[in-house]
């Protein structure tokens, strides 16, 4: 080997070591000040309410303040934006849904960011089915009646959404696919404000996470019709799955999880994983969530990534054959 080959190759292996060595001191001091955690929507939706549940936890694990900062705007696209361009140092992180982490590229020709080569997964956080519901006032009493009710009147229904291109949406669009309906899309600002429009009656019908969804289901201020995992759920086993209502292989849902930066340290990433999954282990944490129509899906970091590629891949052949244009 020349000399200066041999020389290139050596400033090279002691670079990486630098990288390494300084990953596992970023870890091992890790954190030294406040945790920002993003949430690309507005405040009362699935993902802040996960947010605000979590930080109390990790605030007594690592011994530093974690800030829930609401960042909403473009289908949950600025804040995801903003934590992509954040310092890759785990002191600002982002609990999304699908929507942002996966839907988006399929809608957003010209998405300032790369939900893969962007972000270093942290974890899956949690699942909440939708609920497909209803304004109690509207004549469908289960998903046979919606449908035909969708049918006798193509495009009459306004179908809430909390932002165009996200998760709640596409489940819209997939359901209407299978069925055949047509219904009219109406973007909000979040979850919050949509599940607000179709309690109101300015609105007929949305999918929305569970976990925002339920407790305007059960006090009676919104009909649920059907639910979107592919078996019932333990906190509402009385309200059938979309699956059985006459849509086989119907599956939807609002899957959290926390990313951040790309180039963050494996050891600070690791710091995190550890932590938040022993906090999602805890029977308090564990009841909340179940007791409000969630549940737990803790994994690896990898495998969080490998759901974010799949999701990618499933809801991007969705858009293709819906013909529908996101604008």
């Amino acid at each position: 080997m020349k000399s200066s080959s041999f020389t290139a190759l050596m400033a090279r292996l002691v670079a990486m070591a630098g990288l390494v060595v300084a990953g596992l001191a970023a870890g091992q001091t890790y954190p030294a000040k406040p945790i920002r955690i993003i949430v690309p929507y507005p405040a009362g939706g699935t993902s802040d309410i996960l947010a605000r549940a979590l930080g109390p936890g990790i605030t007594a694990a690592l011994g530093q303040p974690v800030i829930v900062e609401n960042k909403p705007g473009s289908t949950g696209n600025v804040g995801a934006d903003f934590v992509a361009k954040a310092p890759a140092d785990g002191y600002t992180l982002l609990l999304a849904d699908i929507g942002s982490l996966a839907i988006s590229p399929s809608i957003f020709p010209t998405l300032p960011f790369d939900p893969v080569k962007d972000f270093a997964p942290v974890l899956m956080v949690a699942y909440s089915p939708h609920l497909l519901a209803v304004n109690p006032a509207l004549p469908a009493k289960d998903v046979k009646e919606l449908i035909a009710l969708a049918k006798s009147k193509p495009g009459a229904l306004n179908f809430a959404v909390s932002g165009i291109g996200g998760a709640n949406h596409l489940a819209g669009v997939d359901f209407a696919l299978r069925t055949g309906i047509k219904w009219t899309y109406i973007p909000y600002k979040g979850g919050s404000q949509a599940i607000a429009d179709v309690v109101g009656g300015q609105a007929d019908v949305l999918f929305n996470g569970m976990l925002a969804t339920w407790p305007m289901v059960q006090g009676g201020k919104l009909r649920a019709l059907a639910i979107s995992s592919t078996k019932r759920f333990a906190a509402a086993p009385d309200i059938p799955t979309v699956a059985e209502s006459g849509v086989p292989g119907f599956e939807t849902g609002s899957y959290q999880g926390i990313v951040a930066p790309a180039a963050t340290p494996p050891a600070i990433v690791a710091k995190l994983h550890d932590i938040i999954t022993k906090l999602l282990a805890t029977p308090d944490l564990q009841e909340r969530l179940v007791n409000a129509g969630a549940e737990t899906r803790p994994g690896t970091s990898a495998e969080f990534g490998a759901f974010i590629r799949d999701e990618k891949v499933r809801w991007a052949k969705v858009v293709k054959e819906s013909g529908e244009k996101f604008e």
